[in-house]
């Protein structure tokens, strides 16, 4: 099934499906409030039936912006937005640590008749100015299947530190808070997924059971207001994530589904690690957007068919 890709310079990237649906919209220029912790994020993203699956500044927590990179404690910073966790007195309203993330531009960007791939550089920056880390960030869209009613984002990061001290990344969890360990590529679902079902490779047990498992894939499934039927999102790592001679850092799932639907791929969940002067570091995640109530047995097969 082939796509179209618009690129409006300066703005936002968008794809659709051949019948005109827009799957991806990918806003590079951030909203302005820097509470919000400025940086870009992918929101609508639907499925090909035109079902959105992203959630955009809900009036619980107005920095959660569909998908995004974040990272909620770093060096006493926070790039995820909004209120800060401190141990013992628990979220406050900090300004003076949110940082941002700011797009340099596209080191490439490929937009063919069936997929798009792009390279886009970005700078870290601390409240106050500081250039604290360059991120290279990898965005594909590709495998976008009518038939199976699946569509496939992979979404990777290479980050570098400019500081002469380490960075320090760590979550909630490392900072206090029990199994709050969000920090990463994060999602936040739509209203109408709260109380969504997960799944993983191995269980059912839902969300609760599977906050802070580790694993290769997760699936997050719900059922819509106003269309009828169901959505599922899968959540993957590449293999080298969970290799532990080649990862930074152990990842684990964040995951809720109530009171708010949302799914973290965490490198911080329950320790903290430090990024050395000049070190780095890469993860590879893939989100395959389908349409229909998937089971185990197809996401597996799915995942199966779509080789890295």
């Amino acid at each position: 099934m082939s796509i179209r890709v618009t690129h409006t310079h300066g703005e936002a990237v968008t794809v659709a499906a051949e019948d005109g649906t827009e799957i991806l919209r990918y806003v590079y220029r951030p909203d302005p409030d820097p509470f919000e912790s400025r940086k870009p994020y992918a929101h609508p993203v639907r499925t090909l039936a035109g079902r959105t699956v992203t959630g955009y500044r809900p009036n619980d927590h107005r920095w959660h912006k569909g998908l995004q990179m974040t990272a909620s404690h770093l060096s006493g910073q926070n790039f995820w937005g909004g209120n800060s966790y401190v141990h013992g007195r628990g979220y406050l309203a900090l300004p003076e640590r949110v940082g941002s993330m700011r797009h340099e531009g596209f080191s490439a960007f490929t937009a063919g008749d069936d997929r798009l791939d792009c390279a886009e550089d970005l700078t870290w920056v601390a409240n106050g100015g500081a250039e604290w880390a360059r991120e290279e960030r990898g965005l594909s869209v590709h495998s976008v299947d009518e038939e199976a009613g699946a569509w496939v984002l992979d979404w990777s990061i290479r980050l570098t530190n400019l500081r002469d001290t380490a960075l320090e990344f760590g979550s909630p969890t490392t900072a206090g808070r029990e199994m709050a360990g969000y920090t990463g590529l994060q999602w936040r679902g739509p209203r109408d997924f709260t109380g969504g079902t997960v799944s993983s490779p191995d269980s059912d047990a839902g969300a609760a059971d599977l906050m802070g498992t580790q694993g290769p894939w997760l699936a997050f499934t719900a059922e819509h207001d106003e269309h009828d039927g169901h959505s599922t999102l899968v959540f993957a790592h590449a293999p080298e994530n969970l290799d532990e001679r080649s990862a930074v850092h152990p990842s684990h799932w964040f995951v809720r589904a109530e009171p708010i639907p949302s799914v973290a791929f965490s490198w911080a969940f329950f320790e903290e690690f430090a990024l050395p002067p000049g070190g780095s570091f890469a993860y590879r995640y893939r989100i395959v957007v389908a349409d229909g109530a998937w089971d185990r047995d197809r996401v597996g097969a799915h995942l199966a068919g779509v080789p890295w």
